[in-house]
C-alpha cells in the first residue's frame, strides 16, 4: 500500500455508491432486473476507478495516464448507443411506443450519469488527499447530492394545467373539450370508447410551454408512461383503441384520449403530471432575440 491506496479506494467506493443511488427501475421496468442493473453498476464501477485514479496520475506528473479520461468518454458514448439501440428493438413490441425523443432521452441519461460519478470520485479522491478522510466523506455528500439535483428534471405539472374532460362524439368525431381527436363510424367502437375511454385537456402556461408539448416525441412520451402506469384497453390489431394525442391550433392546448385499465381520474391527472420534460422537446421561442420586446 503506498499513500495513494486509501483515497483511490475511497473514492471508488463512493463513485460506487453514487451510480447505485442513481439507478432506479420504476415503473418503466428500466433497467431491468437483474441483468440491466448488474451491467450499469458494474459501468458505474469503472468510472468511478477512473475518476479516482486521475488525482494521483496529476500528483505524479504522470500526465499521459490522465489520457485515458478520453478513451472511458468514448466508452461511455457506447453505452448511449447500446441503450439506443435495445430500446429502439424493444419498442416495436410495446402496444404503446415509447418513440424515438423518449428513448433517445433515456439513453442521454444513462450516459451522463457515469460522468457524474467520475466527478463524484474526482472530488472525493482530491479532498482525501489535500484534507482528510473527514473532509473528504463531506465532499462526497456534496457531490452525490450535487449529482442528484442534476439528474432530475420537470415534469409536466410544472409547465401545463391537467384537466379532465369527458369524451364526447359529433357525429362519428371523438372529441376531448373541442378538440378533435378521430374519426370513429362504427357504433359499437363509439360505445366501447365512451365506456372505457377518458379525456383531458392539457392547458400550457406560456409561450415557451406550447412550443415544448407540440413536439410528437413529448405527446407519445405521455401516452407511453400513462398506458404503462394505469394499463391499456386494446390489442394489436385494434387501431380505433389507440390512444391520441391531438392539438388545438388555436391556442395550443392539446387533448388527450387515453384507454387506462385503471380509470381513476385522480391517478391519471397524476401520473400525466409526472411524465418527464424531454430535453430534446424543450423550446425556448421566448428567448429568441426576434420576440423580445425592445
Amino acid at each position: 500500500m503506498n499513500e495513494y491506496t486509501m483515497p483511490i479506494l475511497f473514492g471508488v467506493i463512493i463513485g460506487t455508491l453514487a451510480r447505485i443511488l442513481m439507478l432506479r427501475t420504476d415503473y418503466r421496468q428500466y433497467p431491468t432486473y437483474l441483468h440491466g442493473k448488474v451491467i450499469h453498476v458494474s459501468l458505474g464501477f469503472i468510472a468511478a476507478s477512473l475518476g479516482s485514479v486521475a488525482i494521483p496520475a496529476i500528483m505524479e506528473l504522470e500526465f499521459t495516464a490522465v489520457t485515458f479520461l478520453t478513451v472511458a468518454a468514448t466508452q461511455f458514448r457506447e453505452v448511449r448507443n447500446m441503450e439506443r439501440n435495445t430500446l429502439t428493438e424493444v419498442d416495436s413490441f410495446e402496444l404503446v411506443p415509447r418513440g424515438k425523443t423518449y428513448i433517445e432521452g433515456i439513453a442521454i441519461s444513462f450516459e451522463s450519469r457515469n460522468y457524474l460519478v467520475i466527478f463524484t470520485s474526482f472530488i472525493t479522491t482530491l479532498t482525501f488527499i489535500i484534507f482528510n478522510v473527514y473532509v473528504a466523506l463531506f465532499a462526497a455528500i456534496c457531490s452525490v447530492t450535487v449529482s442528484m439535483i442534476l439528474m432530475s428534471g420537470k415534469t409536466m405539472k410544472n409547465i401545463v394545467q391537467i384537466d379532465h374532460h369527458p369524451l364526447h362524439f359529433k357525429g362519428a368525431g371523438l372529441y376531448v373539450d373541442n378538440i378533435y381527436i378521430m374519426n370513429i363510424g362504427l357504433p359499437e367502437r363509439q360505445e366501447e370508447i365512451l365506456k372505457y375511454g377518458l379525456g383531458f385537456v392539457l392547458t400550457p402556461n406560456n409561450i415557451n410551454t406550447i412550443t415544448t408539448i407540440a413536439n410528437l416525441g413529448q405527446r407519445q412520451a405521455i401516452l407511453h408512461d400513462v398506458s404503462v402506469t394505469l394499463g391499456v384497453f386494446r390489442d394489436s390489431g385494434t387501431p380505433a383503441l389507440t390512444p391520441l394525442i391531438k392539438r388545438d391550433l388555436d391556442d395550443g392546448r392539446i387533448g388527450i384520449f387515453i384507454l387506462p385499465q385503471i380509470r381513476d381520474v385522480n391517478k391519471a391527472i397524476k401520473v400525466i403530471g409526472s411524465v418527464p420534460i424531454l430535453e430534446s422537446a424543450i423550446r425556448m421561442p421566448s428567448e429568441s432575440t426576434f420576440t423580445r420586446k425592445i
